[in-house]
């Protein structure tokens, strides 16, 4: 102890006295006094997160029942208070369940289980019963009907924060007119400031759950906001899947090992995660192999030329079998061993075992163990005497031509020293040794030859060398042996790792999809265009994943600021913290400029009249904290996020050029308007001849497609001439007063109370001309309509 340390005094039980105030603490407890962790740090969010957790929890309980959700939101005054009530049409909850499900924190069904869902944790609506008790005083109060059943079960109840536990106040039976479903009550202390954020919530819900119909009343609304359902069609249901090998962590697969109850590792990794089959299992144990074991350098075999001196070897190391039976065991060793280019120790060892065993049944000798021992023993060196030369060959095969050939020689002198010397007769060395031999080469040819082989020599050196050497047979360590050792189960984890493993099957994902991104999208915001893209799966950290992403543009949309960014994870909106999110993060820094949309200084968030949806699902959403307001900067998902948007961002480029392309051309097409009759005009005067027709002129001048009807004693011709460049299909509508005849051609005729419809979807090729002809009464009138083309590139002379 040094002399300046202050002690204590002479009093006894200091540290008894400290250990009295030590105390255990629910988790509960914890929230109680940290509730700004989970969203409830004012009263305005509070009310928001509350109606969030809620709304959330309604959604999962009927979406996994298979019911359309209709969910019922209500905010009223009570007193000092505020009242909030949320009913959904859910399958109910049990009677023993309910009040676990809203008085214990960490209390779900869906916390180990991989597939996604918008809650997992079993905190939120828990965590809003606490904040509602906190705040008021009052219990919450729920009432909940499963389905088939006669009455329903109501109870009013707080949290025990001590203990983490559900505290029952009121339990009885009711009546309630829904047939199943859910209904809780909560009184909190709350305001109204957020309500921009809350509108926000339910309204991007709506937009992410095209298959849900909502209803929120509140304090101040004339009339409730009702978002009524696009589709019909409810997510798919996901399914739960095993843990993927590039997703646990140490811990984890130290705990998996010891609960397991397979035996081996090989049964291990097939039945305890995803994607792992025997050909995996296999590709497993020799990357654990080569981690545990370390794998064996293979050598240069010496050529035929050296065969006989290789069989004068072997047959010095056998001893007592007969002269012909030694030299055909010599023999046919050498000339398999001289046929390979490069060799192992083991190889050699299981070479002499199948060689032995076939000579000695041919011969009807008998080569024993130690025979076959002293035969590896003794040609094992004469195989392996050129070491340096083998190394030196490698050294220079991977380095620059600027290193001299002294420092390549020291650098493989040293590399085969250190095998001879550390690695035993079987050359055996792990990657982590042959970098420590490289690295150990290095020192010594700089102090020798004062040449330098820098980190990058170094490691092209060490793959080099590593890709020589093979993997060993080894029976790997049982499950027990690698669940009682920690450094053996690190090689396992390391060797699941470094495998290529095919990625988790998606099934336990359920995205919105492109379409109904889109109709999501239509349904709540009134533009003229929509785009949207849904992405290939991808892992992060052995977690599923999918982007998704939605543009609307133009319409009633503001024009004026930046653009609206609608964030989602699992269908679920994230309304704050919205510049700590990586999705924001990747909005700015896309340069929107190329895509059409105003961006002040080249980055940042774009402006212009447009909305942008981003959604997120996975079985594993990498949020900034607790309260799930933000996702993390997780590299593999924010190239996801960028991908998806750009995706759905070069519809929106290609919508925008045409617009600006059509704008183009109805300019040009109303100037040619304008001056054709007036040059049709100035020729008649200048030539004296009379005007000629121009009713054509401007369809073949601006490469239209033109629409012409004549009519003569009751005869109709509708002509259709394509100048475009390309084929069209109009969509044509005669709309007439008299019933028509004999028409030709493919059309069909409509009675609508004393309306006749032609209509013709004719194929006009670039160049050609399409007919139609009918008849009708002399006094009949016309009106028609044309679809299927752009207006600026129609026109219609009738």
């Amino acid at each position: 102890m040094t002399s300046f340390q202050s002690t204590l005094g002479d009093e006894p039980g200091i540290a008894e006295e400290l250990a009295k105030g030590q105390r255990e603490i629910s988790i509960a407890e914890f929230f109680e006094k940290n509730k700004h962790m989970l969203g409830f740090d004012s009263g305005a969010r509070g009310l928001v997160t509350a109606v969030k957790e809620a709304v959330d929890n309604a959604l999962d309980a009927t979406e996994e029942a298979g019911i359309q959700p209709d969910i019922y939101v209500e905010i009223a005054e009570a007193g000092d208070y505020y009242r909030l009530v949320i009913e959904d049409n859910g399958p109910g909850i049990t009677k023993e369940q309910v009040p676990k499900v809203f008085g214990k924190l960490l209390y779900g069904s869906r916390f180990h289980a991989r597939e996604q869902s918008r809650g997992q944790q079993g905190i939120g609506i828990s965590a809003a019963v606490l904040y509602s008790q906190l705040t008021s005083g009052k219990p919450a109060k729920v009432t909940s009907r499963t389905q088939g059943s006669e009455d329903a079960e109501y109870f009013e109840l707080v949290i025990n924060t001590d203990q983490n536990e559900p505290e029952i106040r009121t339990e009885k039976t009711t009546s309630w007119d829904r047939p199943h479903g859910t209904r809780i009550e909560l009184e909190m202390e709350a305001n109204m400031r957020a309500r921009q954020q809350l509108h926000d919530y339910i309204l991007h819900t709506a937009v992410v759950n095209p298959h849900a119909r909502i209803e929120l009343r509140e304090p101040g609304l004339d009339e409730p906001m009702k978002f009524e359902r696009a589709t019909d069609q409810l997510p798919k249901q996901t399914k739960e899947i095993r843990p993927h090998p590039h997703g646990v962590e140490l811990g984890t697969l130290l705990k998996m090992l010891s609960a397991t109850e397979s035996y081996s590792v090989s049964g291990f990794l097939q039945e305890e995660f995803t994607r792992v089959g025997a050909k995996t299992s296999d590709k497993i144990h020799d990357a654990f192999r080569d981690r545990h074991f370390g794998r064996e350098m293979t050598w240069r075999t010496p050529g035929a030329t050296e065969a006989d001196d290789l069989a004068a070897v072997v047959e010095d190391a056998v001893a007592n079998k007969g002269k012909e039976a030694t030299a055909a065991f010599a023999d046919e060793l050498v000339d398999i061993v001289v046929g390979k280019d490069r060799i192992a120790h083991g190889e050699l060892v299981t070479i002499v075992e199948n060689v032995a065993e076939t000579v000695g049944e041919e011969t009807d000798t008998s080569f024993g163990e130690t025979v076959r021992e002293n035969v590896v023993e003794a040609l094992w060196p004469a195989l392996t005497d050129d070491r340096e030369g083998d190394v030196y060959a490698i050294v220079d095969d991977v380095t620059t031509t600027q290193k001299d050939d002294a420092g390549k020689l020291s650098m493989a002198r040293s590399i085969a020293t250190q095998f001879a010397e550390t690695t035993g007769p079987a050359d055996r060395a792990t990657r982590d040794d042959v970098a420590e031999f490289v690295a150990w080469a290095a020192d010594r040819t700089k102090e020798r030859e004062d040449e330098t082989y820098g980190e990058t020599a170094q490691e092209n050196i060490a793959d080099a060398v590593w890709s020589r050497m093979r993997t060993v047979s080894d029976e790997v360590p049982k499950v027990r042996e690698v669940a009682d050792d920690r450094d053996v189960a690190r090689d396992l984890l390391d060797a699941m790792r470094e495998t290529d493993i095919l990625a988790p099957p998606t099934d336990c994902l359920s995205p919105i999809s492109a379409d109904l991104v889109e109709a999501g999208l239509k349904k709540e915001f009134d533009a003229d265009f929509y785009a949207a893209a849904t992405r290939d799966a991808e892992v992060h950290g052995g977690d599923p994943f999918i982007v998704e992403a939605g543009i609307a543009y133009g319409g009633e949309l503001k024009s004026e600021g930046k653009i609206d960014l609608l964030r989602f994870a699992n269908r679920v909106p994230l309304v704050y913290q919205q510049g700590a999110c990586t999705i924001t993060h990747v909005v700015k820094d896309i340069g929107w400029r190329n895509y059409g949309l105003d961006q002040p200084g080249g980055s940042g968030m774009p402006n212009g009249p447009a909305v942008l949806m981003v959604h997120v699902a996975s079985t594993n959403v990498p949020f900034t904290s607790e309260s799930k307001d933000a996702l993390a900067d997780v590299p593999a998902i924010q190239d996801e996020v960028e991908l998806a948007i750009r995706e759905a961002a070069r519809e929106l480029k290609s919508y925008l050029s045409k617009r600006r392309s059509l704008q183009k051309r109805r300019k040009k097409q109303d100037v040619l308007g304008r001056i054709l009759p007036q040059m049709a005009t100035k020729l008649s005067e200048v030539t004296g001849r009379p005007e000629p027709n121009i009713d054509g002129a401007l369809g073949r001048i601006m490469n239209n497609l033109t629409v012409e009807r004549a009519v003569e004693d009751g005869e109709v011709t509708l002509t259709v001439k394509n100048y475009s460049n390309t084929n069209e299909s109009p969509d044509i509508t005669d709309i007439v007063s008299a019933e028509p005849a004999g028409l030709d051609g493919e059309a069909t005729v409509v009675d609508l109370d004393g309306e006749w419809f032609v209509k013709w979807n004719p194929e006009v090729s670039s160049g050609e001309t399409a007919t139609l002809t009918y008849s009708v009464a002399q006094d009949a009138s016309f009106d028609i309509n044309v679809d299927g083309v752009e207006t600026e590139k129609l026109t219609v002379n009738v």
